[in-house]
């Protein structure tokens, strides 16, 4: 493997600063160019509690919503060239059972691009799983539920009716559906990042996961996919050098809809998880276990920060958000 770059081990510092602070038990960074080069290097533990793992180049990490831009969003986009979907058709067109007691809800209205780029009117958070374990179910209760109407705001529920339209077309849940090139629904615990001590289901939890709706429902669009950063990284190349979706598709995820909100992604920003430093053709998101992507068009690369920062509890102050920052910027300063 080549030397390690200035800027790579710049931004390798604070990953291993908050490590070293006992803020994350351990991460990976990776850093990869439009040609396929790649930079990884790995610090810290992959599980702390009840036994000590270290972490290495190749741990599997829980994605957490990542899946949405890795998995559902590049499937739904490809629907679309397809002509299986029209982009600004109501969901009913595939899901025709969403609220059809009552003919003019608005949940019937929403589109494929709204929900993509989160312009529903659908609540940011919604403990799914206290409704119960039957996945079957739980499936028809959010197809059903009258849900309260509110600004458009980051909603994952956007992205579970996605993965309905995913299952309905298929006819099998998700987790029955090929996860992609180096991806998979699970993971060897033995070669897994922990993630959380988990109150309802009362283990720590590893290779399973983590995000508790995803869990309760065995497999949803807006979580449970586990990647190395080796697949995430090779994902990203995908992206750069055109080879990973058509162009129609790739340009939509670097399209805005609204503001900063492109086709499932997030586009560049002051003061966004990327740090200030990237181009204004960069897109990025992040997932809530200590997971980012960010993919600079612009620069031809892309880099990924994946941590276990919830591991053993996401009731602690990581400094995630201050860290996912800095790296990018070390990555992207001069």
């Amino acid at each position: 493997m080549p030397p390690l770059s200035l800027s790579f081990e710049r931004a390798f510092a604070p990953l291993e600063a908050a490590v070293a602070a006992g803020r994350i038990p351990g991460g990976v960074l990776g850093l990869i160019e439009a040609d396929g080069s790649k930079q990884v290097r790995h610090i810290g533990k992959a599980q702390t509690v009840p036994t000590e793992r270290a972490m290495t180049e190749h741990t599997w990490f829980d994605l957490a919503s990542l899946t949405k831009v890795l998995f559902t969003t590049p499937r739904i986009l490809a629907l679309a060239d397809a002509g299986t979907i029209d982009l600004d058709a109501p969901l009913t067109t595939i899901l025709p059972d969403l609220r059809h007691y009552k003919a003019d809800a608005w949940e019937r209205q929403v589109t494929f691009r709204q929900c993509l780029g989160h312009q529903t009117p659908f609540p940011a958070v919604e403990p799914i799983y206290t409704y119960g374990r039957d996945p079957d179910l739980l499936r028809t209760f959010i197809l059903q539920r009258e849900w309260r109407a509110g600004p458009a705001v980051y909603s994952d529920i956007n992205f579970i009716l996605l993965g309905f339209v995913l299952e309905r077309l298929n006819k099998k849940w998700i987790r029955a559906l090929d996860a992609g090139l180096g991806f998979a629904w699970s993971a060897n615990p033995q070669d897994a990042a922990a993630t959380e001590d988990c109150y309802w289901r009362h283990r720590v939890l590893v290779g399973e996961v983590h995000d508790d709706n995803c869990s309760a429902l065995e497999g949803a669009g807006h979580a449970g996919l586990f990647g190395t950063v080796h697949s995430v990284l090779d994902h990203a190349r995908g992206l750069l050098d055109g080879n990973g979706a058509s162009p129609q598709a790739i340009a939509l995820m670097r399209e805005p809809i609204h503001g900063n909100r492109t086709h499932g992604w997030e586009k560049s920003y002051t003061g966004w998880s990327g740090g200030d430093l990237c181009s204004p053709q960069t897109i990025g998101h992040t997932g809530f276990t200590g997971t980012g992507l960010w993919v600079d068009f612009a620069a031809g690369r892309a880099w990924t920060l994946l941590t276990n920062r919830v591991h053993p509890t996401r009731h602690f102050d990581s400094g995630i958000v201050a860290l996912r920052r800095a790296v990018g910027d070390a990555i992207n300063g001069n």
